[in-house]
């Protein structure tokens, strides 16, 4: 600790911040851009979708466990897999905002572009996220040690939530898009410097690791690579119910959050006229939804020691089901209320989710203690956990996007019927998800 600030934590937040500035961007904008911009065709967004749901499941329980057992230096030192994957992570955010040739509506090659950017952007994204993940419950096995880092997350995801703020002054919400080109670049240059400092200056309590083909086997016999070990070891870490009752929340919980980096911009645009809100206000109010998440769980840091994480992520799902129900009865004429009830329930969701790596961290220390390993399988809970959760990123832009066709969003056709399908789907959504998260979450267990 110098100066009142603890470097290990602060090494560690410097992914949370490079990674929060890109992803920040990247789900907010993509999906605009190549409905709006590169005109790509419903049945191409679905191909692209699909793809990537089958690679997002696949990648991270495969990376996981490349990561907790293989030879390799830059695999199975969580830090080195930060440096080496860094730069390559940063490159991969830059691949959407580029197009590959001027296209023209329904170009097969805007297709083959949005599957290649979401393949190898959430390849990055894994490599280096499932580290700093594994980083997060090797840190220090004593809660009060992870609401620090917790802590400094916060500040850290505060800082880069404000990339889509600046984002959207700069490029006029992406109007100007040479401004808005220009801005990625500096973003994924500043990433990249952030995410390596974590790779240089991080450490652990594992930070001796051993790489040798002996050691790296965690549970297996001949420490082989081996698909039979990869199954034995998903299928100890998915017996628990503890696991099945967070995936399952989670998963809703990862749709919920795509629904919203991915349309809230699109539900404002269409159902609050512009002579209500201005473009440099609904600015702020997209960067309100990023913003304010980190400042609520700074905040709440006190509630966070006094009633544990499982009481205030089960609060969360009350208030956003109550506020939903309200706003379905009260309407679409009250935009003031409805851009409140927007960013409110957004800022909600991604708040709660920001506190899902303390009982993720809290099952790897279970099954440690369950099944005596040597060293914990960091990587490989997190990563079986995103094996389940990870495809809701790709099911809901595919399920509302082919909603709003339905009722002509496509070609701007029928606008009222539109605006009534836009403003049940931001109330109706968030309810269902809000009860169905409550039933699965409330017979979780360790509740620190």
């Amino acid at each position: 600790i110098r100066w009142g600030i603890h470097s290990n934590a602060l090494a560690y937040s410097m992914t949370t911040l490079g990674a929060g500035m890109m992803n920040s961007i990247f789900n907010f904008y993509y999906v605009k851009l190549f409905l709006n911009r590169y005109k790509i065709s419903e049945t191409a967004f679905h191909i692209a979708q699909v793809v990537f749901m089958i690679w997002n499941a696949i990648n991270d329980p495969l990376f996981g466990y490349i990561q907790d057992n293989s030879r390799l230096k830059c695999c199975a030192r969580r830090q080195f897999s930060i440096l080496y994957g860094a730069p390559l992570y940063g490159l991969a955010f830059l691949l959407p905002w580029f197009p590959w040739r001027h296209y023209q509506e329904g170009d097969w090659v805007s297709g083959l572009h949005l599957t290649v950017a979401l393949c190898a952007f959430d390849g990055l994204l894994t490599f280096v996220l499932l580290a700093q993940c594994a980083l997060f419950a090797e840190s220090s096995p004593q809660h009060e040690s992870r609401l620090q880092l917790i802590q400094y997350s916060q500040v850290a995801t505060l800082i880069s939530s404000t990339s889509v703020l600046f984002c959207g002054l700069v490029s006029d919400n992406m109007e100007k898009f040479t401004y808005f080109q220009a801005f990625t670049v500096l973003i994924a240059a500043l990433a990249t410097a952030c995410m390596c400092f974590t790779g240089k200056y991080s450490t652990s309590q594992y930070e001796h690791r051993e790489i040798h083909a002996e050691d790296a086997d965690l549970e297996t016999s001949d420490g082989a690579f081996s698909l039979a070990s990869i199954v034995s070891l998903t299928k100890q870490i998915m017996t628990e119910k503890n696991f099945l009752c967070f995936v399952t929340m989670n998963f809703f919980q990862v749709f919920h959050l795509a629904f919203y980096n991915n349309f809230m911009m699109i539900f404002a645009d269409n159902l609050i006229p512009k002579d209500v809100l201005s473009s440099s206000v609904r600015s702020i109010m997209y960067g309100a939804g990023f913003i304010c998440p980190q400042c609520l769980v700074l905040l709440s840091h006190a509630s966070l020691k006094k009633f544990g994480y499982y009481r205030l992520i089960l609060f969360s799902f009350y208030y956003e089901g109550v506020a939903a129900a309200v706003m379905c009865l009260l309407g679409q004429e009250h935009y003031y209320l409805l851009a409140f009830y927007v960013t409110t329930n957004m800022v909600i969701v991604q708040a709660s989710f920001s506190l899902f790596n303390l009982p993720l961290a809290d099952i790897v220390d279970a099954d440690l203690i369950k099944h005596k390993r040597r060293l914990p399988l960091s990587s490989m809970v997190f990563g079986t956990n995103a094996l389940f959760t990870k495809p809701a990123q790709s099911l809901a832009p595919m399920i509302v996007v082919t909603i709003l066709n339905h009722y002509g969003y496509y070609n701007l056709n029928n606008v009222p019927d539109l605006h009534d399908a836009m403003f049940y789907l931001v109330c109706l959504v968030p309810f269902c998800i809000a009860v169905l998260q409550i039933l699965t979450w409330t017979p979780f267990s360790i509740q620190n």
